[in-house]
This record gives structure tokens, sequence and C-alpha cells, in this order.
């Protein structure tokens, strides 16, 4: 076990204290719960899980007392910076381009940027590094017209880091939490770097999707891929395709593999690294995946899925059910909407054959998981429709407990809410509570009234779950 000096003010790595091993074990048993199965399979874990994100945000501030630059995260639930030059997750070399650009900062006068008053230059850094070339992507994101001594700055960098092989000057105005802004120009280098995954290349540029922990990658794609068993007679369609990797890895064994993905820039990496692996049985559009399912008519084999944290749309999992593939594959890094999003999977008679987690995000409570869902053999299956009020179940029940929206809304914005909450807002737009309070029989009780921001993420959640349609 490793000390964090900033671990309390951190809240970045919640199981730091927690034995490697231990940490696995807690996660699958999390699982567990969320599937309400015992057949999840052991968390795939790390030989070391230390300084493993190859992928690193960092913002930039000045200390009020020492007045020096230093590179840091948020403080937890706060707009507080903890310096994290040290990290022990960070990919060192990342740690030490961070504690070098704050002193090249310090040296050329550069100011950092004021949240509050919208002032200054530095406001962040986003590193990308290689794990098989140990090539850098640098993006220094400014929060002014430009970058004083912006050539000097570059010079300095890549003369003391040779790895680095690309900087990207990005322009961020706008007063959000957003680290990257949309305009951007390339100070050096090509404007990307290339990573190799299962015996192909894969270009990355600063805006296109690739995950931060590239050697549990490996596994997670590998897991994704042997679950799906692609045979050479099969169409795969991956929605959320990003930069094409798990596309291109399936492309290997399939007839002909289809790749959705909503960001223009992440597809035209994914063209170009299909082109460069001569991986000619594939194509890829930019496309909302939900729209794109609609209009498609070819009938895919294997449907993998891969969506951000916040779940694909349930209008695209009702046309995925209608579409029948054979095998689905869902991987995600959010069990709370995987889970509500596979049950339109499950009424349409597919049934989650396995799940297996895969540990991506050391030290914290985060974790991959990779379900198999199928169709069930319809010659020893009987599909029986029952009424919903014959068991006396409501739909919106079903589509989502309270614990599941807990779970959604502690995840998308970090911010707890109580089941007396839930309850207040589905009595108000007239949903079945289908909850048992124990109500105390004094008179006159003060009971806590849902406060207007919480009751906005109530609402987006039961929107969300399909449990409530406000015009």
């Amino acid at each position: 076990m490793k000390y964090c000096p900033v671990s309390k003010k951190c809240g970045g790595c919640a199981y730091i204290d927690v034995p490697y091993e231990e940490q696995l074990k807690m996660k699958r048993e999390e699982m567990r719960k969320i599937f309400h199965t015992k057949a999840v399979e052991p968390v795939l874990g790390m030989k070391d899980p230390y300084h493993y994100r190859h992928k690193i945000y960092a913002s930039f501030a000045r200390d009020k007392k020492t007045n020096r630059i230093y590179a840091g995260m948020y403080e937890e639930n706060s707009h507080r910076k903890v310096p994290s030059e040290m990290c022990l997750i960070q990919h060192t070399l990342a740690n030490k381009i961070l504690t070098t650009i704050c002193k090249l900062a310090e040296s050329m006068r550069i100011e950092t940027y004021d949240e509050d008053s919208g002032r200054g230059t530095l406001r962040h850094a986003y590193i990308r590094i290689s794990k098989a070339t140990n090539d850098v992507l640098l993006d220094v994101v400014i929060g002014s017209k430009g970058l004083p001594s912006s050539k000097n700055f570059v010079n300095a960098l890549v003369k003391k880091f040779p790895q680095i092989k690309t900087i990207i000057l990005n322009f961020n105005h706008a007063r959000t939490s957003m680290v990257l802004g949309k305009d951007e120009r390339v100070l050096y280098g090509p404007g990307y770097i290339t990573d190799r995954i299962g015996g192909l290349e894969f270009r990355i540029s600063s805006k296109s999707f690739y995950q931060v922990n590239p050697e549990q990658t490996e596994v997670l794609y590998r897991t994704a891929l042997s679950l799906a068993k692609i045979k050479d007679t099969d169409v795969v369609l991956d929605a959320c395709c990003g930069i094409g990797t798990i596309s291109l890895l399936a492309a290997q064994s399939a007839k002909h593999v289809i790749g959705v993905e909503i960001n223009p820039q992440a597809i035209r990496d994914a063209k170009n690294n299909a082109k460069h692996n001569k991986l000619l049985n594939t194509e890829f559009y930019a496309a909302d995946a939900a729209e794109f399912i609609q209009r498609m008519n070819i009938q895919p084999d294997v449907v993998i899925l891969d969506p951000p944290r916040s779940g694909m749309t349930l209008p695209f999992m009702h046309k995925l059910a209608q579409l029948s593939p054979d095998r689905v594959v869902y991987i995600s890094c959010n069990p709370y909407t995987q889970v509500t999003d596979i049950e339109p999977l499950k009424k349409a008679g597919y049934q989650i054959k396995k799940i297996v987690p895969v540990d991506l995000f050391g030290f914290t409570p985060h974790v991959e998981t990779v379900a198999l869902l199928s169709k069930l053999n319809t010659d020893k299956h009987i599909h029986v429709e029952i009424q919903l009020d014959e068991l006396d179940i409501t739909k919106a029940e079903k589509k989502a407990t309270y614990e599941t929206i807990k779970g959604y809304i502690k995840e998308k914005h970090n911010v707890k809410v109580s089941t007396l909450y839930i309850a207040q807002i589905k009595k108000k737009y007239g949903l079945d509570l289908r909850e048992n309070y124990n109500i105390s029989k004094k008179e006159n009780q003060r009971i806590p009234t849902c406060p207007p921001e919480k009751e906005k993420m109530i609402v987006e959640a039961l929107q969300h779950f399909g449990m409530l349609e406000i015009a």
C-alpha cells in the first residue's frame, strides 16, 4: 500500500486505503446487488494498480500562500483545487509534465485562469500517453485569446520531454466545467498520436474517446469479443464505436462491421484507422445511434454497445429488441444505466448469459462490466404475457426502483437524494409510489419538502427511465 497525502481532500480515490484484492471483491459484490444475480464472474483486475491512467485532466491554480502555480484536481464537492502532480494513479510521465508546465508558466509569467472572474490564461492540461510507444499528446487549454511566448513554451517542453509528439492549444472561454472548448490549434506535431491494441494501430486525436487504462482495455475488449463469438459469416453493429477500436478488432473475424458514433472527429479517426490497418470490411457513420438504427436496412447478427455513462436511449433499445440480433454484448462503465437499458431486451426474450466485470479504475468504486445477452431457445421456452395489473406492480416500478434512481442521480450529478424526495415527486406527477413508509402518528409533523434543484434531477431520472413524459 502506498500513501497519498491528499486522499482526504481529493475525492478521486475512495478506495485508496483498501487492499487491492479486497477492492475487487467489493466491486463483484456490488455488481451482484445491482444486477440482482450471483451470476457475476470474478473481477478481472490489474497486475499493478498504480499509475495506470494514460489519460489525465488537470487544472491550474496559484497557491495564495506561496504564490506558486500548481496542477491539481477539484476537491470533492467543491471548486477548490488539490495538487495532483504526485498522483498515485496517473502515469508518472504525466506527473512530470504537469510539474514542468507549472514551472514554465511561472518563469514566463503566464497567469492561471480564475473561474470566478473569468480572467487569466492557463486553465487546464489534457494529456494522453500511448502505451505502445510512450508518445504523448498534450492539450493546453487556455481561457484567453492566446498563449504568451507559445513558441518558447513549446520548445522548452519538447526539449525536456521528447516523448511529446503533439501539442494542441485549445480555447475554452466558457464559464463551464467542461475541460475542452470547441476551437483548437495545433502548435506542434501532426495533431494525433498512435497506440496499438490487439496487433492493430489506432490514431488518437484530442477529442476522440479512448479508454484511460490501456492495459486493462486490452483485457476488456478481449473479454467482449470472446463473449461475442464472432464468426466469418456475421454482420456486426458497433454502436458508440468511438475511433473504431472494437469495430476493427471485430472486423478481423466478422464478415462485415458497421460502426456508429455521434462524434464526427472520432468517425474520421475510425475511417483512417480502418484504412491504416487495411480492414476493408468496415463502414463508419457519424450519427446518433437511435436515429441510425431506425433507418438501417441491415440485419446484424451481433451488436456491441459501449456507451458513455448516461447509457443508451430507450428508443434505441426498443428498436434493437425488434431487430432481434443473435447476440448482444453490452460494455458499460455505469451498471445503473446498463441494468435499466437491458430491460427491453429481457422483455423481448433475451437472457443475461454472463456478466464479467473488468477493473479499469483501481482505487475507485467504478468498474467496467461486460454483459452477454442472447435469445432464449424458443423450442425450450414458452413466452407468457402477463398484464402488469395482474402482478400488482406498475410499469414505472418495473423500470426503476428507488435505489436505481438514487444511483443514477449520484452517478450523473454526484448528489444524494432521499427516498422521501423521490416519493414526493412521483406523487406530484401521479406515479404509484409502491413503497411502504413508517409514517409517524404525531400530529403536525414537519416533513421536509424536496428542493427545486433536486426535484429537477429526480424528474430528469424519471424521464430517463421512461417513467415520466412531460410535454
